[in-house]
């Protein structure tokens, strides 16, 4: 019984709440708030509507869970260091790269990004996607959007199930395209190193660097300036970082920086 149960469950978790679909990029709780959005008329040329007002919607609507995770996950969409292409545009405090949380969804306003209505949204009302009711039957809603662009590559995407991860990097659309283009053309067009078995197996490690340049100060001293950090350096990290570089000051083993 533990074992059949636990099974369930875990596909649950797996399938409803914790990993992408492969055909849009996305979870069950941003599709729903996408859908909700569109639903409610806020489109990229209407006004912004309070985000309290989105999240409530969704949560009587589509999603019976908790209001904070369905505020958190619109939230990363509105966010320029968590989403490579945004799918939300957010009015007001939403956050900053430093860990910062975003301001409470009664002082916050949001409304959907152009990007989000055209490829996302607009096949819809063509009959391509199935709509499955509700959860309590009230209501329908799609099983998936008619995406036009791959998006789980585009924008990356993390996710804990049961037994089951997922750490996807986010990728840039222009060449997204014109790789899948190409690989249409000529499927041996992919490079035979740790890739292949990186995307086949889910196994391995893609290693980031940021961008760092030196600008010449008064007294002929040189000052190193960050200009661009890895996309999972965000937050806590980034002061991580810093003290790592201070330690290796203080115990000199760097003589090169001197503050």
């Amino acid at each position: 019984e533990v074992k059949t149960s636990f099974l369930e469950y875990s596909m649950s978790v797996i399938v409803s709440r914790a990993l992408p679909d492969l055909r849009d990029g996305l979870k069950p709780v941003h599709r729903r708030i996408i859908y909700d959005m569109l639903e409610n008329g806020l489109t990229p040329d209407k006004k912004h509507r309070k985000s309290a007002t989105i999240v409530g919607d969704v949560m009587g609507k589509y999603h019976p869970h908790g209001d904070s995770s369905i505020y958190e996950a619109m939230v990363r969409m509105a966010q320029d260091f968590n989403y490579r292409y945004l799918l939300v545009d957010g009015h007001g405090n939403f956050g900053s790269i430093e860990g910062d949380g975003a301001a409470a969804m009664r002082y916050t306003e949001a409304r959907l990004q152009k990007i989000t209505q055209e490829a996302f949204l607009s096949d819809l009302d063509k009959d391509v996607v199935d709509f499955v009711p509700n959860f309590d039957e009230t209501e329908k809603e799609p099983e998936v959007l008619p995406v036009k662009i791959p998006n789980l590559l585009v924008n990356g995407s993390d996710g804990i199930a049961v037994g089951m991860v997922t750490s996807t990097p986010p990728h840039n659309l222009g060449e997204v395209i014109d790789g899948v283009i190409a690989y249409i053309k000529n499927p041996d067009i992919a490079n035979k190193d740790d890739l292949i078995q990186i995307y086949s197996t889910g196994m391995g490690k893609i290693k980031i660097r940021g961008k760092v340049e030196v600008e010449q100060v008064k007294g002929g001293k040189e000052r190193i300036v960050i200009t661009e950090i890895p996309y999972t350096m965000i937050g806590a990290n980034i002061g991580k970082f810093l003290n790592d570089v201070y330690s290796l000051v203080e115990t000199k083993k760097t003589n090169d920086i001197v503050d």
